[in-house]
């Protein structure tokens, strides 16, 4: 069984037991949070749309991060303008422990 999940602009498929990492989430560790933008769900057959109106996915915050730094960097030839910037973005790993569909 998995669902497909909404969180931070993206879409995350999910079973449960799986970790994944998701858009920074202003929870601590060890609290639960409750996805409920479900988009759809397979148990036998997909369902998607209404049929997943009330479903949704707990899961357990295991900790706080950043990835790797990125370097962003910016150059124009012959005018001696060059500019290096880096950049870590945020995420939140959690543990996906049930599926209610």
């Amino acid at each position: 069984m998995y669902a497909i999940i909404a969180t931070g602009g993206k879409q995350y498929k999910v079973s449960e037991g799986d970790v994944i990492k998701v858009e920074k989430l202003d929870v601590e560790p060890g609290n639960t949070v409750t996805f409920d933008q479900v988009v759809a769900v397979s148990d036998n057959g997909l369902k998607v749309a209404g049929d997943v109106a009330n479903a949704s996915v707990t899961a357990t915050v295991m900790e706080q991060g950043k990835y790797r730094k990125v370097i962003v960097y910016k150059y124009k030839r012959k005018t001696g303008y060059h500019k290096k910037n880096g950049h870590r973005q945020a995420y939140t790993q959690v543990k996906i422990e049930k599926i209610n569909a």
